[in-house]
């Protein structure tokens, strides 16, 4: 630890023993000025420096002082807070409080504590004591759970260590930051705000119970966080008693005081008397618990400025808002899915009072003021519990007089309170949230908002931005009107509101009764929840607007603006001044009037001023009086309140009158802002002021535009071109594809459409825009976004309006005038079109992006002017969805979905937030049925809701969901689609139906949940969607998607009446049923009820809304019962989304590509797409290949045991169920991994289809793998048998030719010393030796298979001799055409003329020759590796391949087909064959004679011989020289034993980590494929296409040879060692064992060696028989034989290592030992067949699987060489784009393509999706490999079949393609 340590020590004396040997202590004296020195020191190589205040704050020391310098001149960076262990006196937690006061809250990130002990037995006990005092437990865990224990003395390093180590983790975790002198500036400045005072002495029962409280969490919960004084005042609510100090020396501990109710503890405190002391009750005033909380005594304050700073410290201490004025509370995090938003609580804990505030007015719940807080019933003042409860003892007179003067009860905090410090908490988009919510409940909003700290006033102009109001007024021809304007531009008369002095009235209440007698816009003092307690109002001017309806009824006939400054006007002369100023009418309220008064100069001024005044007087009872023009005085004392709010109205329509004659104009909210002495908090705002200003400047382009060409002229890409392209897609999906040259056609126009689009001018408009978005920071943007949302709301609203109306209007004369019918109906297309063209805001600006990106995209280039690359652009909209707008999903213009845009935007979306789960929450319903509202209260969300923005087209936008919902939900996200109405009335001219159709089907396919709204109960507007609805569900049960809905029934009344709900449900049920029944009919479904279709729960999924409104609008506010069905609507949503597991954003986008392409091809099931489902089934896939790995790589382990056995001779026989008891515990967990898996993954749902068939799959290959095995091992124990013969002769050959050696040795043992004459005798002996064995035994003969084969063949009459010397190989030729023929039987003498239709026969043909070659070639294969090496090579080999040939052959041509075989097919498959395999069988027969012949066997030999008749000659005892043979006979089992397993290890190696070879068979092809793009050669392509599973073979032997050359050095050789390490170390512990047991037993060696190769039998081929015949008599020194084999095992070790290589670890490995055979052996068992229409190979990893075969893409057709109908043009149609088409294939009829399962065979077990999806892979290999291809096949592709399009892909872009679609 490198830092110089600055450590701060502090608590009781009592805990530290001051000592010369303390280590931390022992240079610091014990006085008080040297404590704040720090003593440097070195503890366990650390610099220290230590600071000592222990005791400190036990004295009667000015500590400021010290303090101050303590922190001005170090750099502290840990707090040690030392106590005796197990104990907290009262001195403890007077040093936590002095901590605390002294340096403020944020030096407890600094704080540890430090226990000390006396004795080593207190150590260990450090849990139980923390256990026990529940007190201590509590501080720990407040101080962040850091703690450390040392003895009492301090002398201990380790201790000392440790805790240095300590202290540095929690530097460290403090992100290496200090205590900082600014820390203690902000704590010594908190602790000045409160003046001295001495306090009334109090007792240490009262400390001792503030502290607990300190120390509770639930009495903090219950109290909040009191000031100590604060708290004292709670229980003092009787005269000053006679109480005991405290004091220093206080031993009595919170935890150990005896446990009493609250109530009995005030009692307790008051009740005890004691002499009163003047003195402080405690050393140093006790301020607060945090250093930056305030503690408030307003009544006791002199100072007001100071008082009202703790008042305000103390609202916010006490609504746990402390940091958030500073730190602000965002939006994005009130936003989010949390608690709080699924609770609905009308009272609630103080701490959760913002968040239930925040959600219910997200809700547009008006309640959101009155939301109670919960007081516990102790709250009651109880005098006394003991008393009798015996009635006859009651004495009223004497109880009461027991009840304190005045009861001090902790108020509730006022509503208002709680909404202003939100509003001063919030962020500038909280606030305008809360602002517009406000506006939607019809509350006042904040106007002039004082700052609760510096009283400096802001004028909020930002958060009335996104507010309008809508009102209907008489134009001057008397016509009523409809005017939609944003309030802060509209210009309406306004009434400001104000008092003096105090009032017996509410002016607020006044007020309401002028705007709405039934709801109070105004907060006021008679409005449940009211105190006088409120602190954050005063001083705040409110705002409401009365908005006139157009009706007789209406108060005032425009809209007026009624402002109410809070508090005495005098008090507020800036607010004054300016409401003034700006008002056309004033009213100000006071008692009386008085010229004494200080506010008469002002009431004088105003009634002198121009402007109308009405002065109420809350004391005189007068009637409203006109004193002179415009001024009016009113009296209220003893009024009624209804005739005077009507004498009010009535004076201040007349003043309005009066104003407007005299003024122009009245004002607008934007002039307020001119006024200098406030702030607007646009202005101060950096980023608000920037994004405003790049805003108006994209704006100012729009100036004096045509609002109906805007669009045209700055958006043109969205316009007619992309209609177009639109129309030509559905054209193009929807059309036949019968004439290949109209598709080919709408392609290219298509294509023509979006270089046009590309290349129109992207306008100074989108330029800014790219511009702005690219340079701003993250706020800025936001800001710049919502900026230019409303000023693009602003600039269309008039004209929208005004369009609306001429709409209207013309809709009227329509209906009333028929013979007129005509005319007026194009008048209102054109309308509708202009109303279209109009509306223009910030989603088509994104809509504008989409389509320059989709254009950019399809000619793969950046657009000319584009100030960015076009590939940035679904980044910037994936920024926009995260923060929080929404992206159009569907085109409500075009009824069109940008697929490649969106998926490009969810791509990004994955990029930056990974791949999270959503839950996709949709709507329907008919227009204008309340979707958006709905939305916009259960998510707090902004949908367009007004009838002018009515939703177009489909939205999505994201809901957060927070960490703590995370934990219930399975899902990050929710994704709300809204959606435009069915039904929707258009009159451009576009029928709606079939769009209302793809728009149900979309949504509902997308949905987890889909919401049906309807508005109100009738039965025929259900009916007019259901059928739409019902049609969408069972569309998507047919395609496995299984979303769920509810039903919303909106504007329903009476809806809490049980009965009509029940006759609703049954009524809706019914009615439900019967449209199944219909909805069945049309798709050909068999369901007789609604939940056939889909799980509904009649009872809890059919929701009742109550009307909207409260009244009629405009000034209605929402219905509480709404917004208690919204939260109704959530708490059943909330448990449908804990059934789910949402979609993964890759699953997605998937399925709004497959949905979208199955629709526009408008055969939905049939052409529906699951990419989920394809995804979880190759996740599927994924685990299968583990499992059975696993299982085949437990049963290599065991195979390679019991073949050890096998050849040691241990096991005679192999029966299949020992082979199912050793596999038995692997097997248990394959089953147990299987369940994990289909119980806990995430798609569990979709799983489930599969589970059965795979346990079946699982099974089988058990069975399968064990009855291989046991036929494996069966047959090694033939062999065995058949070669012990072989074996016998060489070990009697070796034995014959040790002894004799031996005797050359004894008679040359006087030359031992001589190496050269022994080397020249003993070279003379071997060649006679071998000479002699090789004459008795006759030597293996080389073998010719070729000539084997030929001779074989002579045997045939049918074969001319020398035919062979023509035959072709069977495996490289082009076609097999030319061996077959017809049968005799068959009708058919020729092919068919027809091209197209020889061409599939011919393929047909092909397919099943080349399937029926590789299957025998396959089988011969197995023939040929028949253990040549072991058994050596005999010409029956050739014999058995030859009838197993023709066999198969027979059989084939005896089946049902119409051919048959040439003559020379037999004989050109056998020489192939023969060919192929010659290579094989001579290199295995090179081994076994390597191995048996003697020449070849004792050449290897001679060396080892040598090096024993050697030590035979040096005299060597009996006892080494058998150990040195056993370590020579242990050589070549060890080097076969080492290679194996190393083989093996590699294997699971490769099948683990290699990319290309550890993941599903899709996974795999799709790496040869890329491989085939990089290499580029034809040939391999050809065998891959032709010959899939061999190439496959060949792959994987180029990927593990590449993955052993590339790993050699680092994995393959160390696996060597390690493996002839373990083994080394197993044959020494052997020898070790048998040592052991003959030298404890008295054995012999016999012993010795049948113990010795018994423990190596598992491991090694090597037994007892390996040393017969070798003498080993003398052999009694077992240890020296032991130390011989342990030496001499090093040597032999060391030659493996040397000769092991590359080259020589796949030589020495047995065929079926490699790791490229055994992965061959396991990835090959998988499905092989093959597409009938293009070769694509089925990419299902199991083999014979249930279910369709299927590809991820499929190739072109013309690469098997299929040609169009009478033509030699190779097909260049995907089979994807073939089957939608009604062109027509023969297999002995005509089928059209799209009905191809109709042909039967291999045609009806495939599943082709008829759609556009085309690989761009294979169309550039088609491009690349063009005239390859075409000589081939010896045909050519047509030119305008290959597009040009197709030549553009490069072959990165192929490459590429395989990631984007496989």
């Amino acid at each position: 630890m490198d830092h110089n340590l600055t450590i701060v020590l502090f608590g009781s004396s009592a805990a530290v023993q001051f000592q010369y040997d303390n280590i931390l202590l022992s240079n610091i004296e014990n006085v008080e000025i040297s404590r704040i020195a720090p003593s440097q020191m070195k503890i366990s190589g650390s610099r220290v420096s230590v600071i000592n205040t222990i005791g400190l704050h036990e004295t009667a020391l000015d500590l400021d002082l010290l303090t101050g310098q303590l922190v001005n001149e170090n750099k502290i960076i840990s707090f040690i807070f030392v106590v005796r262990m197990g104990q907290l006196t009262d001195a403890d937690k007077m040093g936590i409080e002095w901590l605390q006061r002294v340096f403020g809250e944020r030096v407890l990130q600094f704080v540890m504590i430090l226990f000390t002990y006396e004795n080593e037995e207190e150590s260990d006990s450090i849990i139980d004591d923390l256990k026990k005092n529940s007190a201590l437990e509590r501080l720990i865990e407040k101080w962040g759970g850091r703690y450390h224990t040392c003895s009492k003395n301090m002398n201990k390093q380790s201790e000392m260590r440790d805790l240095m180590s300590r202290i540095e983790h929690l530097f460290i975790d403090n992100n290496q930051q200090c205590y900082t002198s600014e820390m203690y500036n902000t704590a010594l400045r908190n602790r000045e705000d409160t003046p001295n005072r001495i306090r009334q002495s109090v007792t240490m029962e009262v400390f001792n119970l503030y502290l607990e409280i300190l120390l509770s969490p639930k009495e903090i919960g219950r109290m909040g966080t009191p000031d100590f004084w604060e708290f004292v005042d709670r229980l003092d609510s009787s005269p000053p008693r006679t109480m005991v100090p405290i004091t220093p020396v206080d031993q009595v501990a919170v935890d150990q005081a005896p446990v009493v109710s609250k109530q009995r503890r005030r009692r307790k405190v008051l009740s005890m008397t004691a002499p009163v002391v003047s003195a402080p009750v405690v050393p140093a005033p006790v301020a607060r618990i945090s250093g930056e909380r305030q503690s408030i005594d307003g009544a006791r304050l002199d100072q007001k400025g100071n008082g009202r700073r703790d008042k305000v410290e103390h609202i916010f201490h006490r609504l746990h808002l402390d940091k958030r004025h500073h730190l602000k509370i965002r939006a994005a995090d009130v936003l989010q899915l949390t608690k709080y938003s699924l609770e609905s609580h009308e009272s609630c804990a103080e701490e959760d009072l913002i968040q239930t505030f925040i959600q219910k007015l997200l809700m547009m719940n008006y309640r959101a003021r009155y939301i109670k807080t919960m007081d516990s019933q102790d709250d009651r003042q109880q005098i006394n519990n003991d008393l009798s409860e015996d009635e006859g003892d009651a004495d009223i007179f004497r109880e009461i007089s027991l009840c304190p003067a005045e009861i001090n009860r902790r108020d509730a905090i006022h509503p208002m309170d709680v909404q202003m410090a939100v509003f001063h908490c919030a962020d500038s988009f909280l606030k305008q949230l809360i602002l517009t919510k406000l506006s939607q409940c019809q509350y006042a909003l904040p106007l002039l908002v004082p700052d609760p700290f510096t009283q400096e006033i802001e004028f909020p102009l930002w958060t009335f931005r996104q507010i309008n109001k809508s009102w209907k007024m008489k134009d001057t021809n008397n016509e009523i009107i409809s005017k939609v304007q944003p309030v802060w531009k509209a210009e309406t008369a306004m009434v400001s509101f104000f008092r003096f002095d105090s009032l017996s009235s509410s002016k607020s209440q006044l007020i309401n009764s002028l705007i709405n007698e039934k709801h109070n816009t105004f907060f006021h003092r008679n409005c449940t929840g009211s105190s006088n307690t409120r602190v954050l109002m005063d001083g705040v001017v409110e705002i409401a607007w009365y908005c006139p309806s157009g009706k007789v009824t209406d108060k005032f006939t425009q809209c007026v603006a009624f402002c109410n400054l809070h508090g005495d006007a005098g008090d507020h002369e800036k607010q004054l001044q300016i409401l003034t100023e700006m008002a056309s009418v004033n009213v100000v309220i006071l008692p009386r009037l008085d010229q004494k008064n200080k506010n008469a100069a002002k009431i004088q001024d105003l009634y002198r001023g121009r402007k109308p005044l009405i002065c109420i007087f809350t004391e005189d009872e007068s009637s409203v009086t006109e004193m002179r023009k415009g001024k009016y005085k009113i009296g209220l004392n003893n009024r009624n309140q209804s005739k005077v709010s009507e004498e009010l109205m009535q004076a201040i329509n007349e003043c309005i009158s009066f104003f407007s004659s005299q003024s122009s104009s009245f004002v607008s909210l934007e002039d307020v802002s001119k006024q200098s002495s406030i702030r607007v908090d646009e202005n101060q705002d950096n980023d608000c002021r920037r994004g405003k200003e790049a805003a108006q400047q994209m704006m100012g382009l729009l100036k004096d535009k045509n609002l109906t060409k805007v669009k045209e002229l700055f958006l043109p890409c969205q316009g007619e071109l992309w209609h177009q392209w639109c129309e030509k897609n559905k054209e193009l999906h929807r059309s036949q594809g019968n004439e290949i040259d109209v598709e080919i056609k709408q392609k290219q126009d298509m294509k023509k459409i979006r270089e046009q689009q590309h290349v129109l001018d992207i306008g100074g408009f989108m330029k800014l825009f790219f511009t702005e978005m690219n340079s701003q920071s993250p706020n800025e943007k936001i800001f710049f976004l919502r900026w230019l949302a409303i000023l693009l709301d602003e600039y269309t609203s008039a004209d929208l309006s005004a369009l609306h109306y001429k709409y209207d209007e013309k809709w009227s004369k329509v209906k009333r005038a028929d013979q007129q019918m005509t005319n007026e109906h194009t008048e209102l297309v054109r309308i509708s079109k202009e109303l279209q063209a109009a509306t223009f805001g910030l989603e088509h600006i994104l809509r504008e992006i989409g389509q320059i990106y989709e254009s950019c995209k399809s000619v793969n280039k950046n657009k000319k002017g584009l100030t960015c690359n076009f590939s940035s652009l679904p980044s910037l909209a994936a920024d926009m969805m995260i923060s929080g707008f929404p992206l159009e999903l569907m085109d409500g213009d075009a009824a069109h979905v940008p697929v490649v845009w969106v998926t490009a935007v969810l791509h990004e979306l994955i990029d930056k937030l990974g791949d999270k789960r959503v839950f996709v929450l949709s709507v329907l319903g008919i227009q204008s049925s309340g979707k958006s509202t709905m939305l916009n209260a259960m998510f707090g969300l902004q949908f367009a809701v007004s009838a002018g923005r009515c939703t177009r087209g489909a939205f999505m936008q994201l809901v957060r969901v927070s960490e703590e919902m995370k934990g219930q939900l399975n899902f990050d996200y929710i994704l709300v689609v809204d959606t435009e109405g069915l039904r929707a009335l258009k009159l451009s001219g576009r029928s709606t139906r079939h769009q209302d159709n793809e728009m149900a089907k979309f949504v509902v396919g997308l949905g987890n949940l889909t919401l049906i709204n309807v508005f109100g109960e009738s039965p025929s507007e259900l009916q007019d969607i259901l059928q739409i609805v019902l049609q969408a569900f069972m569309r998507m049960k047919k395609v496995k998607l299984n979303p769920s809905c509810m039903f919303v029934h909106q504007n329903v009344s009476d809806i809490t009446a049980g009965e009509k709900n029940m006759e609703g449900r049954r009524r809706l049920q019914e009615t439900l049923d019967e449209m199944t029944k219909l909805a069945a009919k049309d798709e050909g479904c068999d369901a007789e009820c609604f939940s056939d279709v889909i799980t509904f729960d009649i009872q809890n999924d059919i929701k009742y809304f109550g009307q909207l409104w409260e009244g009629s609008p405009p000034m209605a506010p929402p219905n509480p019962s709404y917004c208690e069905n919204i939260q109704e609507l959530k708490t059943t949503f909330f448990g449908h989304a804990l059934k789910s597991d949402g979609l993964k954003l890759t699953h997605l986008k998937g399925r709004i590509k497959d949905l979208w392409e199955a629709l526009l091809n408008e055969r939905f099931v049939f052409s529906f797409r699951n990419s989920l489902e394809i995804a979880t089934y190759r996740k599927l896939e994924t685990e299968y290949s583990k499992w059975s790995w696993s299982l085949r790589r437990t049963m290599l382990d065991i195979e390679n045991k019991l073949y050890n056995n096998i050849e040691n001779e241990t096991v005679d026989e192999v029966s299949e169920s020992d082979l199912q008891g050793k596999l038995k515990v692997k097997s248990g967990e394959v089953e147990k991994s299987m369940a994990e898996f289909f119980e806990k993954d995430k798609d569990k749902d979709i799983l489930i289809q599969w589970k059965a068939s795979f346990h079946i799959k699982i099974k089988e290959l058990q069975e399968n793998t064990v009855k291989e095995t046991t036929r494996k091992l069966n047959e090694i124990l033939q062999q065995r048998n058949m070669k012990k013969k072989i074996d016998a002769q060489k070990t009697c050959h070796e034995n014959t030719l040790l002894e004799k050696s031996k005797q050359l040795a004894i008679k040359l043992k006087d030359k031992a010393n001589d190496e050269t004459v022994l080397k020249e005798e003993f070279g003379k002996f071997w060649k006679e030796c071998v000479k002699e064995i090789t004459t008795k035994t006759p030597p293996i003969k080389s073998i010719d298979v070729l000539k084997d084969m030929k001779e074989h063949l002579c045997n045939y009459k049918s074969i001319p001799v020398n035919a062979w010397k023509k035959s072709r190989d069977v495996f490289s030729v082009q076609h097999y055409s030319d061996y077959v023929q017809l049968k005799k039987s068959n009708r058919i003498t020729r092919y068919v003329k027809n091209a197209f239709r020889s061409a599939k026969q011919k393929f047909e043909v092909e397919t099943q020759i080349r399937c029926l070659v590789n299957e025998i070639a396959e089988h011969t294969d197995m023939i040929m590796s028949y253990n040549i090496a072991k058994m050596g090579y005999n010409k029956t080999c050739i014999q058995e391949l030859t009838e197993h040939i023709k066999a198969r052959v027979d059989d084939y041509e005896q089946g049902p087909g119409d051919f048959m075989f040439a003559k020379e097919f037999y004989m050109d498959l056998l020489v192939s064959i023969c060919k192929r395999g010659n290579k094989v069988i001579t290199g295995q027969h090179r081994k076994f004679r390597e191995a048996n012949d003697p020449v070849f066997y004792f050449e290897k030999k001679s060396k080892e011989y040598y090096s024993i008749f050697q030590k035979y000659c040096q005299g060597a005892t009996t006892a080494a020289i058998f150990g040195e043979i056993t370590c020579q006979k242990l050589k070549e089992p060890i080097q076969k034993s080492v290679y194996k397993d190393t083989a093996r290890d590699l294997t699971n190696e490769i099948k683990t980590n290699c990319e290309s070879l550890n993941g599903n068979r899709s996974k795999l092809e799709k790496h040869i494929l890329k491989t085939l793009a990089e290499q580029e050669d034809f040939h391999k392509y050809i065998n891959y296409i032709f010959s899939p599973k061999d190439h496959l073979k060949n792959f994987i032997r180029d990927e593990v040879n590449r993955y052993i050359t590339d790993n050699f050095r680092v994995n393959v050789r160390p696996k060597m060692k390690e493996n002839i390490k373990l083994l080394q170390q197993k044959i020494k512990e052997a020898a070790h064992r048998a040592t052991t047991l003959v030298n404890t037993t008295s054995g012999d060696v016999q012993k010795w060696l049948d113990h010795f190769t018994l423990q190596l039998s598992d491991v090694l081929i090597f037994s007892v028989k390996d040393l017969s015949g070798v003498s080993h008599d003398g052999v009694d020194d077992f240890n020296l034989l032991e130390d011989v084999i342990s030496e001499e095992l090093g040597s032999v070790s060391s030659e493996i290592q040397h000769k092991f290589s590359k080259e020589t670890f796949p030589e020495n490995l047995e065929h079926n030992d490699r790791p490229d055979e055994i992965l061959i052996d396991h990835l090959s068992q998988c499905c092989w067949v093959q597409c009938p229409f293009c070769a694509a190979t089925c990419t299902n990893t199991v083999e014979n699987h249930t279910g369709d075969h299927s590809v991820p893409f499929h190739r072109v057709d013309g690469l098997t060489g299929c040609c169009y109908e009478d033509t030699e043009c190779l097909s260049a149609d995907f089979c994807t784009t073939l089957v939608r088409t009604g062109k027509m294939f023969y297999t002995g009829q005509w089928i059209p393509c799209r009905e191809y399962r109709n042909a039967g065979y291999v045609y009806a077990e495939w599943s082709i999706t008829p759609d556009f999806s085309e690989l761009p892979y294979w169309k550039w290999f088609v491009c690349r490999f063009q005239k390859d291809l075409e000589g081939y096949f010896d045909k050519k592709f047509h030119t305008w079949d290959i597009s040009y399009e197709w030549s553009q892909y490069s072959k990165e872009q192929a490459i590429e393609s395989l990631d984007e679609y496989i």
